[in-house]
């Protein structure tokens, strides 16, 4: 069975989540669990710390399965 992407974004960024390839290493939600949280549907808040430690987080994930674009602002 294949799964779709999950997508979580603000006005700066959003986050993709491939469970497929996650390896549960727990690297995120140990280190950033304000945003990255194993009890709480959705399990990412986007919302619960500023964008670049969100962009920081997500660059450690050894598996790949989060992955972050930047939005493209509108002037």
């Amino acid at each position: 069975m294949e799964t779709n992407a999950n997508h979580f974004s603000n006005s700066d960024i959003t986050i993709t989540y491939e469970p497929s390839v996650c390896i549960n290493a727990g690297r995120c939600a140990k280190e950033l669990s304000d945003v990255f949280r194993n009890s709480v549907i959705p399990w990412i808040d986007i919302d619960g710390a500023p964008s670049e430690r969100i962009i920081d987080q997500v660059r450690k994930c050894p598996s790949g399965a989060l992955k972050v674009y930047l939005n493209q602002k509108v002037a």
